[in-house]
């Protein structure tokens, strides 16, 4: 296919899987802890705009932690069918991880999901309000336990090698290996942040089309408060991240920064845009700020770090895609702190909801935290190669003995389905979205019918922008 490797179609296609897969948590992690504050300010304000607003996020909830469970299943099985040198290697080490985000997350999300989405009219505010906070806890501990195994093939430490197999020898090392809490903190505000824009988007489109609700009100103004808040955490934590990157995988911020030489005596510039080009290992039609890599990267005004000319050409990471992913997600996150400064602005001129300019400009955002996600994953994961296991285990000694028509094949397959039905999902919850929150008056009706429904009967049959959401949809 196109030429390409057996090897090569094997990463492009958990790649694809990986990347259809992460939006889905990323989204049900903010939005759990969405809902909770949704649900706590309605039992503290009694203020009926949370709970109508609270109904309306749990209907894209419910259909956004579907997707996530199936197109996760889905990656799970390639370590088994496309890389199981790598699970013979390595199993002993990310299995137990990946079962303890089973056992742990995600039976709490499964056993509370039910009574969040079911229960309004069934159990006590109060039972119901812990149900949510539990599916909001078992998000981020589904984060926690997948982040400690991707973690540890950046930064691995706490094992041995014997007989050609890893051995966990310090569980405890394993887990908070030197790069998790960066990785945790950065992917976990990362969802908050990706979830903001969502709803400010959401928020910002309805005002556009005069549908100016004390419930739309509502969930653009926390929204914008949210991104104003949040962004400047999160460039910090990624500033924190990238020091730690620096000392424990200096390829990959070499890579990243597109740096193949130092000169003696000379600071480090920043690269702003360029070409690298990985044959000629130059980077070509660079335009640099001197001094500025010294002080973004080490933190002083000329000290120098280690180029990609230091490293074995086997062992440098593709230059030329991690310097455009990396731009990608650090511009997105600036303009993310520059809505959020707008938003501040706007709302000091009394004139958040009026500015047609700045809510065109929110809802352009909308889906800038996903995509800056997907670029830093791109980041992190390319940059981590030639290896599968950093230092440890190479990519090319992880991947199994298939063909390159097989993995063609199911390359194209994956991609297929992948369109129709993640696609099918995505629309759909676009459309919850362009309904908008509806006022259910004092005390939401009662569901239907008297037994619990089928997951995704939590949300309508029908969506039409036009005609009232079922009487059975806010359960």
């Amino acid at each position: 296919m196109f030429g390409l490797t057996a090897l090569e179609l094997a990463r492009i296609q958990f790649g694809f899987t990986i990347s259809a897969h992460i939006i889905f948590p990323a989204i049900t992690i903010g939005l759990a802890s969405y809902l909770v504050t949704l649900e706590g300010l309605w039992l503290w304000k009694k203020d009926t705009t949370y709970r109508d607003l609270y109904h309306f996020w749990s209907h894209v909830f419910a259909v956004n932690f579907a997707m996530g469970v199936v197109s996760g299943i889905v990656m799970a099985y390639q370590f088994g069918t496309n890389w199981s040198y790598y699970s013979a290697f390595a199993g002993t080490i990310t299995g137990p991880l990946l079962s303890y985000e089973v056992l742990t997350a995600f039976f709490l999300e499964a056993g509370f999901l039910g009574v969040m989405l079911f229960g309004w009219n069934k159990v006590g505010p109060g039972l119901h309000f812990f149900a949510t906070v539990m599916v909001a806890i078992g998000t981020l501990m589904s984060a926690t336990w997948i982040l400690a195994s991707n973690s540890w093939m950046q930064t691995p430490q706490g094992f041995e090698i014997i007989n050609g197999r890893v051995v966990p020898v310090d569980w405890l090392k394993v887990i908070f290996n030197p790069s998790f809490p960066y990785r945790l903190a950065h992917m976990t505000v990362a969802a908050f942040l990706s979830v903001a824009l969502i709803v400010g988007a959401s928020g910002a489109w309805h005002l556009l089309k005069r549908r100016d609700t004390p419930a739309v009100r509502t969930m653009f103004s926390m929204a914008m408060w949210m991104v104003l808040i949040v962004t400047p955490i999160q460039i910090v934590i990624g500033d924190q991240h990238g020091l730690n990157t620096l000392e424990h995988q200096p390829a990959k911020i070499a890579a990243v920064e597109g740096h193949w030489e130092n000169k003696p005596g000379e600071s480090v510039p920043l690269i702003l845009f360029g070409w690298p080009d990985m044959a000629a290992e130059t980077t070509r039609y660079a335009l640099q700020v001197p001094h500025l890599g010294s002080v973004v990267l080490t933190h002083s005004w000329n000290d120098q770090i280690r180029g990609l000319k230091e490293f074995a050409p086997e062992d440098r990471p593709n230059s030329t895609i991690v310097f455009w992913t990396f731009r990608i997600m650090a511009g997105l996150g600036f303009l993310m702190l520059l809505l959020g400064l707008w938003g501040a602005w706007a709302r000091w001129r009394h004139e958040l909801y009026r500015s047609k300019l700045f809510l065109r400009f929110a809802v352009l955002m909308g889906p800038a935290g996903l995509v800056a996600l997907l670029a830093g994953w791109l980041t992190t994961e390319i940059g981590r190669q030639p290896w599968v296991v950093y230092g440890v285990m190479r990519t090319k000694d992880a991947v199994s003995n298939h063909s390159a028509l097989a993995l063609s094949i199911t390359l194209i397959v994956f991609i297929v389905m992948y369109l129709t039905v993640f696609g099918t999902g995505i629309r759909y919850m676009l459309q919850l979205v362009a309904k908008g929150p509806q006022p259910y008056g004092e005390h939401p009706p009662e569901p239907e019918s008297g037994r619990p429904a089928r997951p995704l009967s939590a949300v309508p049959d029908s969506v039409d922008a036009a005609s009232e959401l079922p009487s059975g949809s806010r359960r």
